[in-house]
């Protein structure tokens, strides 16, 4: 019964307990049998071997716990800037979201990434405060943190009993009852002294605002009537579901404390799939918003949350079904491809493990295999019953590197690998620089593409090495001027002839290449215009300075001559050539590099580093924005100063600041630093 059914995604920073919570529910329920350990590399979620290397987690990883007659569907978010376009995509599965925070660092940058996601999918949410077993872990500053950080109402539904080494319990405000805890076994217990007017206190404000979730009752509540226990647990679900607050919960994960509390209030105040609002999308042929019902009975719907590459078992697709039900060996629509689809097992997902289920219904998140035009972010549906639904968006790579291979003659087999892992990680784009002639890999930070390469070695046995990129310099010119492009060679029999007047002048920037025919009175017959045009084009290809593309600029052919026989198209695609050789001596060419916008999320007591910091590197402020406690710095930035930004941010903010980049436009290189760009070019050419 999808009544009895969860689906509940785990998120915060990196480091706050993710997976080690996702181990203690599963060893609390029952589904594994040890405890296991991040440091150990022994956990159920983390088990890919570079998840395990560095103990992090790179992908999410989903698994399923019983508890007391409900089915609950887990996923482990990865919490590192370099990984969370996996967790936008898959939180796309979820119904609710756990947020951790860990008790010694308060919310961190990407804690509150992950709350503003939630908030944009419209996901309720429950605070679990992690780590108070350690030491200068604070209970009360992390609850003030995460109210000055978040735009919620955080309803205190726990304190904790004692501090540091010495946590030991937590007290339930709501029922005014406190559990002691040995070996991760809850022991019922007064509560403490020193807490008992604190808990009188915090339980009247509890009441109060869990009151404010239903009119009726807050008027009954305001009027000094008494509200019955089942009235308040109906209140603080239907607050809990319509996000009217955050209910602050406390624990610690890896001594089991507080963990099967937090269990029982996903089962009684997080949502069923028909708890939540219908999901949105378009009509493929109409365009026409329409929506899908969480219901068993509606047409079959569901979205491609994730995709997981394997050399052996080929390609699974991780679905979240929406609507209607699924069964194993049969078809489905591909509404984003227009692709008709047939799978055979329906795989439930169990960390590493797989179990086969014969059908499922709405809320489901299932895995299946061997879908040929199928990826991540893909609708799937009923054919007789289509809809795309909105996604989010998965954020622009902020890094990039070349891929050389160790072997020669391994460039095939990299490219071939390297489309199976984007295949599995959107995030990632792989390129070749028509320039540079480099395949470039980006990603979303020098850990993403370094384990992306790990992964490249284990799973398809290719070997690479990186190296950062060549910058994609344009050149320009900044003079008008007019020059000839003669070609004259005589041979035994007919000779080449062809001659044309050019005028160069410079564009505005962006404007790209302009020819224009002014020719008048046929003085070059119009069959050899286009190959005047060609030459230029052609030699505009390599710069006179370094060898980078010439831009922004217009060649008008005006005057020239021809010969009867001896002219032909070629003759005057040499003229072309020579009249642009020429012009680059004349028209003050000059060199043009790349510029980012780049918009740096920060604490605020780290803004005056990254000003500095920008200026060092010839950046321009354009500039600050508050978002909740952290600033946003805006600056453009020259590429060839950013290629490596993302550990040197880190190392500037502690792991505190993220940043997002896109190209906005090209301009001047200074003088001092081109000729230094020129000497390297030609260096590199010799």
């Amino acid at each position: 019964m999808s009544t009895n059914l969860r689906n509940i995604g785990l998120i915060a920073h990196g480091g706050a307990g993710k997976t080690s919570l996702a181990e203690a529910i599963l060893f609390k329920s029952g589904v594994i049998t040890r405890q296991g350990k991040v440091e150990e590399g022994n956990t159920a979620m983390d088990f890919e071997p570079e998840e395990i290397k560095r103990q992090s987690s790179m992908g999410t990883s989903f698994h399923q716990y019983p508890w007391k007659k409900h089915e609950i569907y887990i996923m482990d978010t990865p919490g590192d800037q370099n990984f969370f376009a996996d967790t936008r995509s898959c939180l796309q599965g979820a119904d609710a979201c756990v947020v951790l925070i860990d008790a010694v660092d308060g919310v961190k940058v990407q804690t509150q990434q992950a709350w503003d996601l939630a908030d944009e999918l419209l996901l309720p949410k429950v605070i679990f405060i992690n780590k108070l077993d350690r030491e200068r872990s604070d209970f009360q500053r992390t609850v003030d943190d995460a109210a000055a950080s978040f735009e919620s109402k955080l309803l205190l539904l726990q304190l904790p009993i004692g501090k540091e080494d010495e946590f030991k319990g937590v007290v339930d405000i709501l029922n005014k009852k406190a559990y002691v805890y040995e070996n991760g076994q809850a022991k019922p217990t007064d509560i403490p002294a020193d807490l008992a007017d604190t808990v009188e206190s915090e339980h009247e404000a509890l009441i109060e605002n869990v009151a404010e979730a239903d009119d009726k009752l807050l008027e009954r509540y305001l009027e000094g009537e008494s509200l019955s226990d089942e009235e308040i647990r109906n209140a603080l679900r239907t607050g809990t579901i319509n996000r009217v607050f955050t209910p602050v919960l406390c624990g610690c994960a890896t001594k089991n404390i507080g963990v099967d509390l937090l269990m029982d209030f996903i089962n009684e105040c997080m949502p069923a799939p028909e708890d939540c609002p219908p999901r949105k999308g378009i009509n493929p042929a109409t365009k026409e918003a329409i929506v899908r019902e969480p219901k068993a009975d509606a047409p079959f719907s569901g979205l491609v949350i994730k995709t997981i590459s394997d050399p052996y078992a080929g390609r699974l697709n991780v679905i979240r079904v929406f609507s209607g039900k699924l069964s194993a060996d049969s078809n489905c629509y591909n509404a984003s491809t227009q692709a008709k689809e047939r799978f055979g097992y329906l795989l439930q997902l169990r960390g590493k493990e797989q179990k086969q289920l014969p059908q499922v219904g709405p809320g489901a998140i299932i895995a299946v295999a061997k879908l040929k035009e199928t990826s991540t972010g893909n609708s799937l549906c009923d054919e007789s019953a289509k809809i795309i639904f909105d996604v989010v968006e998965i954020p622009n790579p902020l890094i990039s590197f070349a891929v050389m291979p160790v072997s020669r003659g391994d460039e095939e087999k990299i490219i071939g690998a390297l489309a199976r892992l984007v295949e599995e990680d959107q995030s990632l784009k792989v390129d070749r620089n028509q320039d540079t002639k480099d395949i470039l890999l980006s990603g979303m930070g020098q850990i993403h593409i370094e384990s992306a390469v790990d992964k490249m070695k284990r799973k398809y046995n290719v070997n690479v090495t990186l190296k950062t990129p060549k910058v994609p310099y344009r050149e320009t010119i900044k003079k008008k001027v007019r020059v000839q492009g003669r070609h004259k060679k005589q041979t035994g029999g007919h000779g080449q002839f062809g001659d044309c007047w050019v005028v160069f002048e410079p564009l505005e920037r962006s404007s790209g290449f302009e020819f224009v025919d002014a020719i008048v009175g046929g003085v070059v017959p119009k069959t050899y215009i286009p190959a005047v045009e060609k030459g230029i084009l052609e030699a505009s290809a390599r710069g006179a300075l370094a060898g980078f593309p010439t831009v922004d600029f217009r060649a008008t052919l005006d005057f020239g001559s021809y010969h009867t026989v001896d002219s032909s198209e070629m003759a005057f695609k040499i003229a072309g050539s020579l009249a642009y050789k020429k012009a680059m001596e004349e028209a003050q060419p000059t060199l043009l590099e790349p510029v980012m916008k780049i918009a740096i999320t920060v604490p605020e007591d780290a803004t005056g580093d990254i000003m500095g910091d920008l200026n060092s590197r010839r950046g321009r402020v354009l500039g600050m924005d508050s978002k909740g406690k952290n600033q946003v710095v805006e600056a453009h930035v020259p590429l060839a100063e950013i290629l490596t930004y993302a550990p040197d941010l880190n190392s500037m903010t502690g792991g505190r600041g993220v940043y997002t980049m896109e190209f906005s436009h090209y301009d001047e290189v200074p003088a001092h630093l081109a000729s230094k760009v020129i000497e390297a070019a030609k260096a590199d050419e010799e």
